[in-house]
């Protein structure tokens, strides 16, 4: 007789970044979908990883990730976002900023709690509030610029309101929060209980001049937020996974109960290149802005005579592409012919939605070398 099984995500099945990246593998196509880089780390920083292995760095490191890593980190937040956060109470390693995530709402969310997220949402917030046995209360962006209805953020706030998680730059659109947007929200959680989760894993991809307002450029905020960022999308080594929590201690406390019973520990001999790196080379993630807005250009200049309308994004390295001139298919099946008969594979706007408007985008990644770009243009601009 075989068991019974329950599951608790009966609706979740293959995220659809495995799935447009294995058709891209199976029809041989340019995957603009997932958001890696085809493109290398810089080379002090793999030849470091490289020495630490050699040299016998392979054991456990501490809990909370090396020392020299976490006052790194702390040293980068206290110059770019006038924080002084504590190496010892406030910093947490950890293998990827999915775990980051995934623990802070584990901590704090719990059975009927509500959880605020913004559609489209990144994929992995609302299965693990739903793990924790919570509800995630949805509340769409304003598009073509995908800002946020503050007006729909109050009134959804309830007694029952635990969290709300913001995404900046936002994965998929771009889009970024303002310094409105950060003073609209010290109102809304003001003489309440609302915890704050911040994912700004895109916190260096801002572009035209404009400045990432991270929530560790806000004291009161911080008091209650668990801030987010990765190491792989910030140094080009997403394989890595290895990201970081920066939160008060009282939070940080409660994010590393459940963070040692989930991993334990990162990967000892990365985090010590990365170390190394931010040491050596502190300069790397004020360049990246420069770095990734002549990518984006390249591959908007190679788009330019295509039927495609495409406004600039201002973060990530995501470009959103409206399609309406071109089909009238749905975004999945539109990205399903994309990749088999066009070669070039996207990720569909609506999977990131609990109920997904009428709407005709899907999201290129620009994290790709020139003449990479350039081709998937060339076949895109053939519609």
């Amino acid at each position: 007789m075989q068991p019974e099984l329950r599951s608790k995500l009966p609706h979740v099945g293959t995220t659809i970044f495995t799935e447009i990246s294995q058709l891209a593998l199976d029809c041989q196509a340019i995957n603009l979908g997932q958001g890696f880089p085809d493109f290398d780390g810089p080379d002090l920083l793999r030849e470091r990883l490289c020495h630490y292995v050699q040299q016998g760095f392979n054991q456990y490191a501490p809990l909370a990730g090396i020392p020299k890593l976490r006052e790194q980190i702390a040293s980068k937040v206290k110059r770019l976002y006038g924080y002084n956060a504590c190496p010892d109470t406030e910093v947490t390693v950890v293998p990827g900023a999915t775990e980051a995530i995934y623990c802070a709402i584990t901590a704090c969310v719990g059975s009927g709690d509500e959880v605020i997220v913004f559609d489209p949402a990144y994929d992995c917030y609302e299965p693990t509030v739903a793990l924790c046995g919570g509800k995630t209360i949805h509340i769409p962006l304003q598009p073509p610029k995908f800002g946020i209805d503050w007006q729909r953020v109050k009134d959804a706030v309830s007694p029952r309101t635990r969290m709300i998680i913001l995404n900046s730059p936002h994965n998929p659109t771009g889009a970024l929060l303002s310094a409105e947007d950060m003073q609209t929200l010290r109102e809304v959680v003001k003489d309440t209980n609302i915890l704050l989760l911040s994912d700004e894993v895109y916190e260096h991809l801002v572009y035209d001049g404009q400045q990432h307002e991270s929530l560790l450029r806000y004291p009161d905020l911080m008091q209650r937020a668990f801030v987010v960022s990765s190491f792989g999308k910030t140094y080009h080594v997403t394989g890595w996974k290895t990201g970081y929590c920066v939160a008060p201690s009282l939070l940080t406390t409660e994010l590393r109960k459940v963070h040692q019973y989930v991993t334990f520990v990162g990967i000892t001999p990365i985090q010590w290149a990365l170390a190394d790196f931010m040491e050596a080379c502190p300069q790397h993630c004020d360049e990246l802005p420069a770095f990734y807005q002549k990518k984006r250009d390249i591959f908007l200049d190679a788009m330019a005579s295509s039927r495609f309308d495409m406004i600039p994004t201002p973060g990530t390295y995501f470009q959103l592409a409206e399609y309406s001139a071109i089909s009238d298919k749905t975004d999945r099946e539109m990205v399903q012919w994309l990749t088999r008969e066009q070669g070039v594979a996207a990720i569909p706007i609506s999977v990131f939605y609990q109920q997904a408007p009428d709407m005709r985008y899907v999201r290129f990644c620009f994290a790709k070398s020139e003449a990479t770009l350039v081709e998937a243009a060339k076949l895109l601009c053939q519609l």
